[in-house]
């Protein structure tokens, strides 16, 4: 038995050493033919292999076009159908109540007499209130007082203090300046609470007071006769469900669309863009959305995917239909610019546009300038404004001089 063992494995030992003979000399053999085969070709390995693959290319190339041409149009059918539904998505969270702006406020009086103390002696209280608040006061129509101003913080404040003077039965001009200033501290207390409202609104929390205060103007401001508030809320949700949708940063998106306007409410010499960016760049908000804001108008190229969204949620807040009435923002803009002018004279304290521009009245520090001073200044103001802005008509203009000096509660005028 042992010896048969042994002749086995001598058996195998054997046959094992001739297959790896056999092996060395294959692998001999095809080392040969592949040198043989490089001669006659005058190509290397590498050489050989790429050539190949050319040649596979070339032979291939009009499927992989063909499968390209077809994976293009494939590809902008379902984009154009996706882009719509992203757009009709973000539109419907955009979609917020819309009420129509006006220049023109209206309070309810319930006796007519009213109507006659409002007036005052000889029309002083109503000159006095016109005064203090910047408004135009209508008595015609039975049963109301219409407020009509372009400034629409001024026609709030103008309804506030009237209704409180309304159920006072001291109605005089101190006591009408008295009720006016103590609106106004009112009014800035509600803007606030508008700021806050507005921020929650879109889940935006622990912004700085001061700019939740200007974001509350806007609840007093128009665009084009679009209200701020129901134009930034309508952005800043479109521009948030778009940046969800792209899987761009819905946060920078967010605030970009939040503030994108907010230089209209800031007061200055510029655009809104440029005043806006300088208010943002003062609480140092990040860079991310002050280009949200610097480029909405493609004032400058966008710099990110959130700038064009904010850009594009602007153009279809504003752009659909009945959202805004040009003529409405130009005429703003003239009686501003009207008030602008005057306050740029040394002595004018104040300045308020009345009439839809034809009439122009002129507060006068008595201290700076005097009654002849007075008279030149308005006269200036009246030829400044008919060669500078366009007004229909002739322009009025009514200078104020007064001088009081005030002892405890007696008013000596």
């Amino acid at each position: 038995m042992a010896n048969d063992a042994l002749d086995v494995e001598k058996k195998l030992l054997e046959k094992q050493e001739k297959l790896e003979a056999e092996k060395e000399k294959l692998d001999k053999e095809k080392e040969e033919y592949r040198e043989k085969l490089q001669k006659v070709a005058h190509l290397s390995q590498e050489e050989a292999k790429k050539a190949l693959l050319e040649e596979t290319e070339k032979s291939e190339a009009a499927s992989v076009a063909k499968f390209i041409r077809q994976s293009e149009e494939e590809a902008k059918r379902t984009a154009d159908k996706k882009a719509q539904e992203v757009l009709v998505e973000a539109m419907r969270h955009g979609a917020i109540n819309y009420v129509a702006e006006f220049t023109v406020s209206i309070v309810r009086v319930s006796d007519e007499e009213m109507k006659g103390r409002i007036i005052g002696k000889e029309g002083r209280n109503i000159r006095a209130f016109e005064q203090a608040t910047g408004v135009d006061i209508d008595l015609d129509e039975e049963g109301i007082i219409r407020l009509s101003s372009f400034d629409s913080v001024r026609r709030e404040i103008a309804r506030r203090a009237l209704e409180v003077l309304l159920k006072d039965t001291r109605i005089q001009p101190f006591r009408i300046e008295e009720v006016v200033a103590q609106t106004k501290q009112e009014v800035e207390k509600v803007m606030l609470q508008e700021g806050e409202n507005l921020a929650h609104e879109v889940s935006v929390f622990n912004l700085p007071v001061d700019l939740l205060k200007m974001l509350g103007r806007f609840k007093f401001r128009t665009s084009y006769g679009q209200n701020l508030v129901t134009h930034s809320l309508e952005v800043t949700k479109i521009a948030t469900a778009l940046a969800s949708e792209v899987g761009a940063d819905v946060n920078v998106a967010k605030l970009g669309a939040l503030f994108h306007d907010i230089g209209k409410v800031v007061e200055g010499e510029g655009s809104h863009v440029k005043l806006g960016v300088e208010l943002l760049k003062r609480y140092n908000m990040p860079e991310a959305i002050i280009n949200c804001v610097a480029e909405h108008h493609e004032d400058k190229p966008f710099s990110s995917v959130e700038s064009v969204l904010v850009h594009i949620a602007d153009q279809v807040s504003g752009g659909r239909p009945g959202a805004r009435y040009e003529d409405v923002e130009n005429y703003a803009k003239r009686l501003k610019e009207m008030e602008d002018m005057a306050k740029s004279y040394e002595g004018v304290e104040d300045a308020y546009a009345f009439e839809a521009g034809r009439e122009l009245r002129v507060i006068i520090n008595p201290g700076i300038l005097d009654d002849a001073q007075t008279t030149i200044i308005a006269k200036k103001l009246r030829d400044d404004i008919s060669q500078r802005l366009a007004i229909p008509g002739e322009v009025k203009v009514t200078a104020i001089r007064e001088f009081r000096a005030v002892v405890g509660e007696t008013l000596a005028a």
